[in-house]
């Protein structure tokens, strides 16, 4: 049990043995390079696109827009959701992700008739499952340039759009890397943080570290993936409030100061991935990374769910139950996201009692 247990968490570890990524995908990212990324915004007006602003180069644009003008004739683009694919344009990469997104104009009295009017916003760099693993980010992202794009004749352009637009990489996907460059091998105890719902406070440092550390911790959790409703996700966070501080990240020292840590081995065992993806500056691969970890922890957590409905009946299914716990190494965590989940059924939680003395009684006799 243990060794096809070890094997499983194994492969989700190793994301570049796996099909998760394309080995084409990866292997630009051996060394370290600067990933070339690019944008265009256009107006869209009935079925004609005029182009506004774009940092490809000139003789990529073109294709470009034949390509955006036949996904529009298609109506595969919806106002207000990304649309990401491949696509082929004369730059260096030839072949490059492609995030687009309609910004809709809002109707007036006077414009009746703008229905389907707007924008339409391109976001180009790395593949398209990369690009796919950030879309919540791109898609709020674009949503922020909405009351910059309602200036008549953009004449924000040079002072809000252009900026805005070109920082599209750094924003969207580049802050996974940034925390895990901030923080480094002590990456394990947000991973833990995340999991258990601890609280994270950032001191002494700027805004965009605070956001950044927040959205990592957000993307960490598994609140969106589990079948958790609102009340177990509160209950679970109670719980961790009860039993824990929250985790201090002090940046007036470089490296940052970290307290009241808390890990697990199946935190610390994620770390070296995170750091390796890391230095070779490739936040698409940190990003599978990350979603693998989720999909792992969501793994185990239905495994365990498995085992206590079936320790009801079984005292067999109990002892597997005990063994399973013991070797995931996320024992602690997964008890308490399952008490959340089955606050409401006792027997469930006689058996979650038993098995939270036992993990107790193992640390006992390791201590």
């Amino acid at each position: 049990m243990f060794t096809s247990q070890t094997s499983s968490f194994q492969d989700s570890i190793d994301v570049e043995e796996r099909d998760d990524f394309d080995s084409e995908d990866i292997a630009g990212y051996s060394q370290k390079i600067q990933l070339n990324c690019y944008y265009t915004i256009y107006l869209y007006q009935g079925t004609s696109l005029t182009l506004i602003d774009s940092s490809l180069p000139s003789e990529a644009e073109p294709e470009l827009r034949t390509y955006i003008s036949r996904r529009l004739s298609k109506g595969a683009l919806l106002g207000g959701m990304g649309n990401i694919a491949t696509v082929e344009l004369s730059i260096p990469e030839q072949a490059v992700g492609c995030y687009c997104c309609l910004l809709e104009q809002e109707r007036s009295p006077e414009q009746p008739d703008a229905d389907g009017n707007g924008y339409v916003i391109c976001f180009m760099g790395g593949s398209e499952k990369g690009l796919n693993l950030f879309r919540l980010e791109l898609d709020k992202y674009v949503q922020g340039l909405h009351s910059s794009l309602q200036t008549p004749e953009l004449q924000n352009l040079e002072t809000e759009v252009r900026p805005y637009l070109s920082r599209w990489y750094e924003e969207s996907v580049m802050h996974i890397h940034r925390v895990v460059q901030l923080v480094q091998s002590n990456i394990s105890f947000l991973l833990h943080a995340a999991l258990s719902h601890t609280p994270v406070e950032v001191t002494n440092s700027d805004e965009r570290t605070v956001t950044d550390v927040s959205r990592f911790i957000k993307a960490a959790s598994l609140q969106g993936l589990s079948q958790q409703d609102t009340t177990a996700a509160s209950l679970c966070k109670a719980i961790s409030e009860e039993t824990q501080s929250d985790l201090i990240i002090d940046c007036s020292t470089s490296p940052p100061t970290l307290s009241n840590t808390v890990s697990n081995r199946f935190c610390d065992d994620w770390t070296q991935a995170f750091l390796n993806a890391a230095e070779r500056c490739n936040p698409f691969l940190l990003g599978q990374i990350l979603e693998n970890f989720k999909l792992k922890a969501i793994q185990d957590m239905n495994s365990l769910k498995r085992f206590v409905r079936q320790a009801e009946m079984s005292h067999y299914a109990l002892f597997r139950c005990c063994q399973f716990l013991q070797g995931c190494g996320n024992g602690n965590v997964l008890l308490q996201n399952a008490r959340a989940e089955h606050s409401d059924l006792p027997e469930a939680c006689s058996i979650i009692s038993v098995l939270e003395e036992f993990l107790r009684d193992q640390s006992s006799a390791k201590a």
